[in-house]
C-alpha cells in the first residue's frame, strides 16, 4: 500500500486508540503530513525503534509498540526456555514511556512470556545489569536517549546484557513484519500479576546494582575520608539518573553534592533545556549558576536514560570548561591505568576498547602503560561484545570501554554505557587528585604535556523526512566513489570504506578492511589527522568526525579549524 492507503486503513480501523484517531482526523487535508507518517515504518535494528511520538507507522505509539513486542515474543517462543527466563523491562522519563513499558510487559504476558517490570523509571545500565542478574533471555528499555522531547524509542537487549546484534535484529524484524498492528492482544494487568506472568522488580535488585558498582572503586578509602571535602554539582536533566547517581555518590562518601533543583524532577518535556543532552554545553547553564553559588569545582550531568555522562570542571580563571566525551574518557583511562600501575595491579593482558570515532589520545595513554587498545565500530554493543569475548576466552582482562558520544563503562556486570558508574569513577578521580592539589582540568593539562595535544570535532547534518534520508544516502555514495585525496591541505594516506570492506592507499594499493561491514567512510591523513563520515543509526543525520594532534594547544586549534572548514564545505555541497 502507498502512504494514502496506509493512512486510510489506520483511520478506519475500529481498534485504533481514540487519541490517535483524532490526531489522524486532524491531518485529513494535509497530504504531506500523511506521507511523513505513513510512507514507511519505523526501522527496527540493533538500536531497536526510535521515532517521533504520534499516530502512524512511522511514529512511536501503542500500536507500533505492541506490534514490535509481538514480533519479539514470536521470536522468543522459538527459543527453548525463553518463556520462563522472561524479559526485563525499564523506562525513562519521556512522554509515554511508562505506558509503552506496561504495554510491552502485558503483550509478552499474553504470549506466555514472563515480564519483569520496574515500577518506577530506571536507567539503561540498571536494565542491562538486571537482564544478567535475573538471568533473563532479553530486555527492553523504553527510551530515546538524548533526543528532543517529541521522540521515544524501544531498545531490545539480549541475555548477555548488551543490545541485540544485526543478525538477531533481522530475525526479530521478520516476526515484527508478520504481525498485524491492530490484532495484537495484551493481557489484563491484574490477570498477569495473579498468574505470575508479570513480576515487579523490587529494590533488592537496585541494591545488588549499587554493590556491584561500588566494587569497582580504586581508592575507596580516599573518598570515604575526603569525599565530604569535594563540592560537586549534579543535574539529571529531568531524567532517570537522579535517584541512582545521588545514591552512589552518597554511598562512596560524597555528601556535599548539590542537585540542580529545576532539573531534578523527571519531566518528559525537558522544559529547562533545548535538548536533554550532556554533550551540549547549554545543558549546563543552570548547573553553572549553582556551582558558582556553592563554590563547586566539578559538575556532572546525565541524559534521560542515564547512559551518557557529561562533565564540566573549573579552570584557573574561575570559569568552567565543559569536557568532551573524549576528554572524559581519556581522564578515566589515565586514572584507572596509572592507579592500577601504582598499586601493582595492572594486568599484563589488560584491554581497553573504544569506538573508531573516538580520540587517538586514548591509544597514546594505553601505549604508555603497555595496555592493548582495541577499536570497534560505533555503537556500545560492539564494546559489550568485547567484554563477552574476554570472559569467554580468558585471553584478555577488560579494563574500560568508551565512545566519544559520552558513553563509558568499567566492569562487566552491565553491558551498556553506564553514566552512574562513570559518575562514581570521575568523582573518585576528582577527590584523589584534589589530595594532590589539582582538579581534573589540571590533570588534563598534565596529560597533554605527557601525551601531546589531541583534539576532535564533530558536526551533524540533520535532514528530516524522506527527502533528507535520500540526500544523506546520495552524499555517502558520492564520497565513496570519489574520495578526497587531501583535507585542509593535509594528504590522505588511506581511505577505508567499511561498506565495501576495503582500504585504498595513496600509492594505489587495495587491501581488505579489518573491521566488519558498516556504512562508514574513514580517511587517515598525514600528521596524525583523520576524519570519519557516517549516517547516524538512530536519527536522520549525517555525522562528520575529525581528529588531529599538535605540540601546542594553539597549533591544535588551528589544525582542527582548517580540517573542519574544508571537510564541512565539501560535505555541505554534497547535501544541497
Amino acid at each position: 500500500m502507498d502512504y494514502r492507503e496506509n493512512y486510510l486503513s489506520w483511520l478506519d480501523n475500529e481498534a485504533l486508540e481514540r487519541s490517535l484517531k483524532e490526531e489522524l482526523e486532524a491531518i485529513a487535508e494535509d497530504a504531506k503530513e500523511q506521507e511523513e507518517r505513513f510512507y514507511t515504518e519505523l526501522e527496527f535494528g540493533t538500536a531497536g525503534l526510535r521515532g517521533i511520538i504520534g499516530a502512524g507507522t512511522n511514529r512511536m505509539n501503542v500500536h507500533v509498540v505492541r506490534r514490535a513486542t509481538q514480533g519479539l515474543a514470536d521470536y522468543l517462543n522459538t527459543i527453548e526456555g525463553a518463556k520462563e527466563r522472561g524479559v526485563a523491562i525499564a523506562y525513562d522519563s519521556r512522554h509515554m514511556s511508562d505506558v509503552f513499558a506496561k504495554e510491552t510487559a502485558l503483550v509478552l504476558a499474553e504470549n506466555g512470556i514472563k515480564a519483569f517490570l520496574y515500577s518506577t523509571l530506571h536507567s539503561v545500565p540498571q536494565l542491562s545489569f538486571t537482564v544478567l542478574h535475573l538471568g533473563c533471555i532479553a530486555g527492553v528499555v523504553i527510551t530515546a536517549s538524548h533526543n528532543p522531547p517529541e521522540y521515544n524509542g524501544y531498545k531490545v537487549y539480549w541475555e548477555h546484557g548488551g543490545q541485540v546484534g544485526p543478525e538477531q535484529a533481522d530475525e526479530i524484524l521478520k516476526y515484527i513484519r508478520s504481525a498485524d498492528y491492530f490484532a495484537v492482544k495484551a493481557m489484563d494487568e491484574k490477570v498477569a500479576l495473579s498468574g505470575g506472568l508479570l513480576k515487579m522488580i523490587g529494590a533488592e535488585v537496585d541494591e545488588e546494582y549499587y554493590k556491584a558498582t561500588m566494587s569497582l572503586r580504586l581508592n575507596p578509602e580516599v573518598t570515604a575520608a575526603k569525599g565530604g571535602d569535594m563540592k560537586l554539582v549534579y543535574t539529571p536533566l529531568h531524567g532517570s539518573g537522579c535517584v541512582p547517581v545521588k545514591e552512589i555518590l552518597k554511598r562512596i562518601g560524597l555528601c556535599n553534592v548539590s542537585v540542580v533543583a529545576e532539573q531534578e524532577a523527571p519531566d518528559g518535556s525537558f522544559p529547562t533545556v533545548k535538548a536533554p543532552n550532556p554533550e551540549d554545553p547549554n545543558a549546563f547553564t543552570l548547573a553553572f549558576e549553582l556551582a558558582n553559588k556553592v563554590g563547586a569545582d566539578l559538575i556532572l550531568g546525565t541524559d534521560p536514560d542515564s547512559d551518557r555522562l557529561g562533565a564540566a570542571v573549573r579552570k584557573d580563571d574561575g570559569r568552567f570548561a565543559v569536557l568532551t566525551g573524549n576528554q572524559i574518557g581519556s581522564i578515566l583511562i589515565h586514572y584507572i591505568l596509572s592507579t592500577l600501575k601504582e598499586k601493582g595491579q595492572l594486568p599484563a593482558n589488560g584491554l581497553v576498547v573504544k569506538s573508531i570515532v573516538s580520540t587517538m589520545m586514548a591509544d597514546a595513554i594505553c601505549a604508555h602503560y603497555g595496555v592493548e587498545m582495541r577499536h570497534v565500530l560505533t555503537g556500545f554493543r560492539f564494546i559489550s561484545e568485547q567484554i563477552a569475548y574476554c570472559e569467554r576466552t580468558g585471553e584478555k582482562e577488560f579494563l574500560f570501554g568508551f565512545e566519544e558520544s559520552y558513553g563509558f563503562l568499567k566492569g562487566s556486570f552491565a553491558r551498556d554505557k553506564d553514566a552512574i558508574c562513570a559518575s562514581m569513577m570521575l568523582a573518585e578521580a576528582a577527590v584523589v587528585y584534589a589530595q594532590q592539589g589539582k582538579n581534573l582540568y589540571d590533570v588534563l593539562q598534565e596529560m597533554y604535556a605527557m601525551y601531546g595535544f589531541y583534539g576532535e570535532s564533530v558536526k551533524s547534518y540533520t535532514l528530516k523526512g524522506k527527502e533528507g534520508l535520500e540526500k544523506i544516502a546520495a552524499a555517502m555514495e558520492t564520497l565513496r566513489s570519489a574520495p578526497m585525496d587531501a583535507v585542509g591541505g593535509v594528504k590522505v594516506l588511506s581511505f577505508e570504506d567499511l561498506k565495501k570492506g576495503t582500504v585504498l592507499y595513496s600509492d594505489g594499493r587495495l587491501e581488505k578492511a579489518a573491521l566488519p561491514s558498516s556504512n562508514v567512510l574513514r580517511f587517515f591523513l598525514e600528521e596524525d589527522c583523520w576524519l570519519c563520515v557516517r549516517p547516524s543509526g538512530t536519527e536522520p543525520k549525517l555525522k562528520l568526525y575529525i581528529g588531529g594532534k599538535s605540540d601546542t594547544a594553539a597549533g591544535l586549534d588551528e589544525r582542527l579549524a582548517t580540517l573542519m572548514a574544508d571537510a564541512d564545505g565539501h560535505i555541505s555541497q554534497l547535501l544541497k
